[in-house]
């Protein structure tokens, strides 16, 4: 997959059924998303691979993934 629709296909991803995860994402995407490497594209992709109830929790500081790529990922989204 070329680079542009991997882009896109993880900015449509980042559309969740929760307000308050698109409202956190958008944000992200406005903010960090031009910047980041291969290897947080592929943070991305697993941290977008999780239901949103947990990306909640993670976002909200309740808990934290074990994944320390996750973790650093879930700070930039949490601001």
């Amino acid at each position: 997959m070329d680079e542009t629709r991997r882009r896109e296909r993880l900015r449509w991803r980042c559309r969740r059924g929760m307000l308050e995860l698109d409202l956190l994402f958008q944000d992200f995407l406005t903010r960090d998303f031009p910047h980041l490497d291969a290897r947080e594209y592929a943070a991305l992709e697993r941290l977008l691979d999780l239901p949103d109830a947990e990306l909640l929790e993670y976002c909200y500081r309740r808990s934290r993934p074990a994944d320390p790529e996750l973790a650093a990922l879930v700070d930039r989204i949490a601001g």
